[in-house]
């Protein structure tokens, strides 16, 4: 996932608010549209888990990289903490899971 999110930095223009960019957005037929950073967020990440590049790209072009990274970040988070309260687990036990990380273990303080 990180990498796609690099991916929107390239040093070509594209994502980084370079003409590409630019070019693309007033060539989309919505393109007076405008769109908040969740919902490019959200359209970024689904079209992410179903390996959509284009729809990645265009939603990347929705919002500054800034952000989109801000609004990805804000959308893990919830995830994360929805996810732990239907499991009954903490955040970071929920987290760790999902990027397939062993549990921390705690060091318990003396009584």
């Amino acid at each position: 996932m990180y990498d796609r999110i690099r991916s929107i930095f390239r040093p070509d223009g594209r994502g980084s608010g370079g003409t590409a960019r630019t070019a693309a957005r007033s060539e989309h037929p919505k393109a007076k549209t405008t769109h908040n950073l969740f919902e490019a967020a959200a359209t970024y990440i689904s079209a992410s888990a179903a390996d959509d590049h284009d729809r990645m790209d265009e939603a990347a072009g929705w919002v500054s990289p800034e952000a989109l990274s801000f609004g990805v970040s804000e959308l893990a988070t919830r995830a994360i903490l929805n996810l732990a309260r239907e499991r009954g687990e903490s955040p970071e036990a929920v987290a760790r899971a999902l990027l397939d990380l062993p549990a921390m273990e705690r060091a318990v303080p003396d009584a």
